[in-house]
């Protein structure tokens, strides 16, 4: 049981722990009087690792002797292996997210490539939001240059056949892409699962960095085709390798050994941030520039480590280099090396640059951090300033660190809908946009209301708290420090009123912005603040109300071509709403439903023959005449 005192203050309890941990590899968590962890590390031996923290002889960061200071209870999980532990930690950091271990923050300005290998056909597309919920997927990223990127994935659909649309463009035939040889006919399945993944492997291997090998196989299979006098496919084949010398012709980087495949990385930090540069060579010839965000909190070492753990952990064996170049000496690089060395099956080194060559690579490593690192300072300086000025037209405590935009839209009363913005530190966070649907029996076609429909949304947001008063608010993340209505003294007004039912008024802080003069409305003032239209603050206000627009306009287009491709289907007896969507689900259009026959719409789940004919006798009125 967790005891209230930190050990460093109990020594004989101390001891007592330290005794009951065993010399061998595996993870330690450390946690503080909440039953908070705190810290998660790993170590080859695991007793005199954790025992290391409270040597007096040992010089720690100010970081970690805070953190030594707050420990209450050790707890470890031993392994069989380095390899085992190092995979563990890493685990165990994502799902507990612990305070003091250095967190690799997710950049959305980043791109990745992600490979759908969960899917019989993988897809293969751009994305900025890495999400792991399919184990088979495979990210590749994050790139610094999207354009290039774009332009790489492109070439690849030229150069292979891949699949071209997310959707087929017909029900019964493939497209233009399948004659002109760019898509192997994947919508009518007219290549085997298994030749379409060797197809899309081929493609995995340019983002892994093994396009020299790629070219090699390549080219022993243009050879034997020629061999059996198969020249259309040796041609094929020639056209690919071509394409694929082209993706990097221009990457060449000046060191004397270019066989050996290694990773360059470095990093460039202020008082706050830690951008972080990761270079992939590959047979002299630079393919990947990857880039990571953390806090600035840790040392330089302890940054890289982390980072390299979770690239590593992440890659296939094959995509491991040889060497390892860094910037900075490793606090447990030895255990790095094992477990890298373990899963590529050959030795992997690690070098901290020396001689000239690779030192001036490092240094055109760092110096690309330091160019991100100044970006970012540029970035987070404006918006630093945009909401130090709202916190001064807006007399706030503290600067907005989660503001949140509402606006409605609907064509006079119809297909009514809300939408829910968030900008955290001035930047906007979708993962945290909501719709919302406006459910009010009193908002109807010819009839709006704005005013009843900004309150019923408001009264939605923040019921939770009202029936849960013990629910934290200030300094919760989930609770806006502003909140923002797309309108004037009337929309601030109905919300105001919600507020004031549910007894949260002196908790939500909450403003107008009136679209004709850019105007701040705050709750009982009958005159705006005197602000001007493009001071920061103001142009803040007026993104996040811009976003918020934005977002509840595109959701009512979509509800209103949602209503108008149904309407057709609303008329057929016994469809309900369930049964349409089955049936726009399986066809992907009412055009398609109206081709069908009474058989295949049997094919849908949920549609028996009789309301199979109903359907068909709908589209075709005179069939049996």
């Amino acid at each position: 049981m967790t005891t209230s005192i930190p050990l460093i203050k109990t020594p004989e309890i101390l001891e007592s722990r330290l005794q009951e941990i065993p010399p061998e590899a595996g993870v330690y968590l450390m946690r503080d009087a909440g039953d908070r962890i705190i810290y998660i590390g790993k170590s080859r031996k695991l007793r005199s690792r954790v025992r290391s923290y409270f040597r007096e002889s040992q010089r720690l960061t100010e970081r970690i002797a805070t953190m030594v200071r707050l420990v209450t209870e050790i707890e470890f999980i031993v392994t069989d292996t380095e390899a085992e532990a190092l995979a563990l930690e890493a685990n165990l950091i994502k799902q507990h997210q612990p305070y003091f271990n250095v967190l690799l923050k997710d950049d959305k300005k980043y791109p990745y490539v992600c490979i759908t290998w969960s899917e019989e056909y993988p897809r293969i597309f751009i994305t900025r939001r890495r999400q792991l919920g399919k184990e088979k997927d495979k990210f590749y990223g994050p790139y610094t240059d999207s354009a290039l990127l774009r332009e790489i994935l492109h070439l690849c659909k030229r150069i292979f056949p891949l699949r071209q649309r997310p959707q087929p463009l017909f029900k019964d035939r493939p497209c233009l892409n399948y004659d002109l040889g760019r898509c192997p006919g994947v919508c009518q399945q007219l290549v085997s699962v298994e030749a379409y993944r060797k197809i899309v492997q081929k493609v995995a291997m340019v983002f892994q960095g093994r396009t020299q090998e790629l070219i090699a196989t390549l080219t022993e299979q243009m050879e034997n085709a020629a061999v059996e006098l198969n020249f259309e496919t040796a041609a094929r084949i020639r056209d690919q390798i071509a394409g694929l010398k082209s993706l990097n012709a221009d990457q060449k980087v000046a060191l004397s050994d270019d066989t050996i495949s290694r990773d360059a990385i470095a990093l460039a930090k202020d008082e706050q941030h830690a951008c972080i540069q990761l270079f992939q060579i590959r047979a002299g010839k630079l393919v990947g520039r990857l880039a990571y965000v953390a806090d600035a909190t840790a040392e330089p070492g302890a940054i890289l480590q982390r980072v390299l753990e979770e690239h590593y952990q992440n890659a296939d064996a094959v995509e491991i280099p040889t060497e390892i170049v860094v910037q900075h000496d490793l606090p447990e690089g030895e255990l790095l090396l094992t477990a890298l060395t373990q899963r590529r099956g050959r030795k992997v080194n690690l070098v901290i640059p020396q001689r000239q060559l690779k030192a001036e690579l490092i240094e055109m490593v760092e110096r690309n951090a330091e160019y991100e690192l100044q970006r970012m300072q540029k970035f987070g300086d404006r918006n630093l300033t945009a909401m130090q000025d709202l916190a001064a037209i807006l007399d706030l405590p503290e600067l907005p660190h989660r503001i949140e935009g509402y606006d409605i839209s609907h064509i006079q009363g119809s297909n009514a809908v809300a939408s829910q913005v968030v900008f955290l530190d001035g930047l906007p966070a979708k993962q945290h946009y909501r719709h919302y649907k406006i459910q009010n029996p009193g908002v109807t076609i010819g009839h709006s209301d704005d005013f009843a429909s900004l309150a019923e949304v408001i009264q939605r947001r923040f019921r939770k708290y009202a029936t849960e008063p013990q629910l934290p608010r200030g300094g919760n993340s989930d609770f806006p420090d502003l909140v923002m209505i797309d309108g004037g003294k009337g929309q601030l007004s109905a919300v105001v009123g919600v507020l004031q039912e549910m007894d949260l008024l002196q908790d939500v802080r909450v403003v107008s912005l009136a679209k004709k003069r850019e105007e701040i409305f705050l709750p009982g003032e009958s005159q705006p603040l005197k602000t001007d239209a493009e001071q920061p603050g103001v142009q803040l206000l007026r993104r996040l109300r811009d976003e918020a627009h934005r977002f509840a306009v595109t959701f009512h287009r979509q509800q209103r071509s949602d209503k108008l491709r149904r309407s057709r289907l609303d008329e057929i007896p016994g469809l309900g709403h369930h049964r349409q969507k089955l049936l726009l689900g399986y066809f992907h259009s009412v055009d398609y439903i109206r081709q069908a026959t009474p058989t295949q719409l049997t094919e849908v789940p949920g549609i028996g023959a009789r309301l199979a004919q109903e359907i068909y006798h709908y589209f075709h009125p005179t069939s049996d005449n």
